[in-house]
């Protein structure tokens, strides 16, 4: 039996916490494992051209999620989102946020660019603090701006070691925090947002799939057995990680997921760099390493700014 802690609103179970923290940890990680292990997945696609995968994750992502929001019995919720259209046309933006990410990270896989993917998300929670800052007027404080300015020093470095902007990394990390800012301001479920957003881009998905078939060239069932399992097998591939993380989120708090975060993309590196053999010199080695320093900052003052909060908290109790 837990332990029996007392708090200012009465009794909880401290062995029901711990259990939470525990289950939630395991879950916001196997969604970060997951998603670090993407290329493997895409990389068995090679074959399909990215705007057929695109297409298929989306046509098979809605038909996975709205099979699951009919048997948690959802249609309240729907009936909700198309009730409002300030949140309905959010989350149509969300749809066209996240397909944009979708596509470009399959092709920037598929084109052996999976460094650059990493860096993308190693870049997106300073992005999302930006965003954040401008969209929501949150406080950007001097740790933050100090991270930032780390952060595109890592990039100028990174841009003239490829002798080019690395706009694969900046495009994945500016759509995938907008995406995420959208969320925000819609405030839905996982299961109802993602079946609204694939709902979204659906049609042009579905049309395209048939075109694709129809003039003879479309992979499914004409790539043989493999591909067609695998391009099938998109729509829960893509939503299962979703799903574990909003279950993780209800159980620890976000700053434990914030650290759980930097899993994928440091998988997506060892991928890129150990598995495909991308190119990875000193200089490259230079310019992640500023943008990690940068993320250690930010973590850090982050920590310090929740305890001075915390501090004061128990000092007005």
């Amino acid at each position: 039996m837990g332990t029996v802690v007392k708090d200012g609103s009465g009794q909880r179970d401290a062995g029901s916490d711990a259990r939470a923290m525990t289950l939630g940890t395991a879950y916001g990680l196997a969604a970060y494992l997951m998603w670090g292990l993407f290329p493997l997945y895409w990389k068995a696609l090679s074959y399909v051209p990215a705007t057929q995968i695109l297409a298929h994750r989306i046509v098979w992502a809605f038909a996975f999620t709205v099979l699951i929001a009919v048997g948690s019995r959802k249609s309240g919720a729907f009936r909700d989102l198309l009730a409002d259209r300030k949140r309905l046309l959010s989350t149509i933006a969300a749809g066209a946020l996240v397909s944009a990410n979708w596509g470009i990270y399959i092709w920037a896989v598929n084109d052996g660019r999976i460094v650059e993917t990493s860096l993308g998300y190693y870049l997106n929670p300073l992005v999302s603090v930006i965003l954040g800052g401008v969209a929501l007027r949150e406080r950007i404080d001097r740790g933050i701006k100090l991270a930032t300015a780390a952060a595109a020093v890592g990039v100028i470095v990174l841009a003239l070691s490829y002798g080019r902007i690395p706009w694969v990394s900046l495009v994945l990390a500016l759509t995938f925090a907008t995406y995420s800012l959208v969320k925000k301001l819609a405030g839905l479920d996982a299961v109802v947002g993602m079946v609204a957003e694939t709902a979204a881009v659906f049609p042009l998905a579905f049309g395209f799939l048939l075109f694709r078939h129809g003039a003879g060239d479309g992979a499914f069932w004409n790539s043989g057995v493999k591909d067609t399992v695998l391009l099938a097998l998109a729509g829960p591939v893509t939503a299962i990680p979703l799903l574990a993380f909003a279950a993780g989120l209800k159980r620890i708090p976000l700053s434990r997921m914030g650290f759980l975060q930097y899993v994928s993309p440091s998988l997506q590196l060892f991928l890129g760099v150990v598995v495909y053999g991308e190119a990875f010199s000193g200089t490259h080695a230079i310019g992640f390493g500023t943008v990690i320093a940068a993320l250690a900052i930010y973590l850090s003052t982050r920590k310090t700014a929740r305890r001075i909060e915390q501090g004061g908290t128990e000092a007005r109790r």
